[in-house]
């Protein structure tokens, strides 16, 4: 199967511009600079609530490339692949903000270790890590994944904003599984046992695993990049992590994923 076959199928009969603005040079256009985007998120009317739901279905669904299509959309109609719509960040800040509280109540946390529980989670393991995950990988796609193209055309790159969709994307299953399945098994996973080491282990290592896949799809989208399986090696430096520390339980060598975040965020 030929490249341009594996990647997200779009509708025929669009061509993509042979002289892109500068926004397709990684610029963001005016419409979702960074000011307006903030604006918006301080206007509930002004974010298509149902719209982010849907896509936040859509990645929990088996075809979760599909959530890509919006993009190609983007593309065709305002020529720029991010979203200008920040309904799908503030629903995930209020997700996130949610399973703090509740995790906190379940570890009766003081106020000062939810707060802090809350902000590494929001501040630091979203949009902080989630920020130099967008960077790091849109610059390894623009400096060593973009296809070679014709003299006529001008070279596209990938945008900032694109990238860090990209992330919240990729991060939204991890969500679900280590702040959403794992505090129902809390009881289980926080044991002592080999089974509660497996169950902890494999959720993490799914969970990361997923989101490197998910990333993986993002920038698959792009028709511009090639190669992008580059995205997928960090899975296989999970699996490994994940089955050394199988083989190396009986020599009190595992580590249980759960519990070792239990003692960072709640010292328990």
């Amino acid at each position: 199967m030929s490249e341009r076959k594996s990647r997200l199928a779009v509708p025929p009969g669009n061509d993509y511009p042979s002289a892109p603005s500068s926004s397709s040079r990684g610029a963001i256009p005016r419409s979702s600079s960074t000011a307006a985007y903030l604006v918006r998120l301080t206007d509930v009317r002004q974010m298509d609530i149902q719209a982010a739901l849907d896509q936040m279905k859509t990645l929990l669904s088996t075809r979760p490339q599909s959530v890509y299509k919006t993009a190609y959309y983007r593309k065709q109609t305002k020529n720029h692949w991010a979203r200008d719509d920040p309904a799908f960040c503030a629903l995930t800040a209020c997700f996130l903000l949610v399973a703090c509280i509740a995790y906190s109540v379940a570890f009766r946390a003081p106020i000062s270790t939810a707060l802090a529980f809350s902000f590494n989670s929001i501040i630091v393991n979203w949009l902080v890590c989630g920020v130099i995950v967008a960077t790091v990988t849109r610059e390894i796609a623009n400096r060593h994944l973009t296809a070679q193209q014709s003299s006529t055309h001008v070279r596209q790159t990938v945008e900032w904003w694109y990238a860090f969709d990209i992330h919240c994307n990729a991060f939204f299953p991890l969500f679900c599984l280590l702040w959403g399945v794992q505090f129902f098994l809390l009881p289980l996973v926080l044991g002592k046992s080999f089974l509660a080491l497996i169950v902890s282990n494999t959720l993490y290592a799914a969970a990361l695993s997923y989101y490197w896949y998910i990333t993986h799809l993002g920038y698959r989208a792009l028709p511009f990049l090639s190669n992008t399986e580059v995205y997928l090696f960090p899975i296989a430096a999970i699996l490994l992590v994940y089955a050394l520390n199988l083989i190396g339980y009986p020599f009190n060598f595992g580590w249980n994923a759960s519990r070792l975040a239990s003692i960072i965020y709640f010292d328990s």
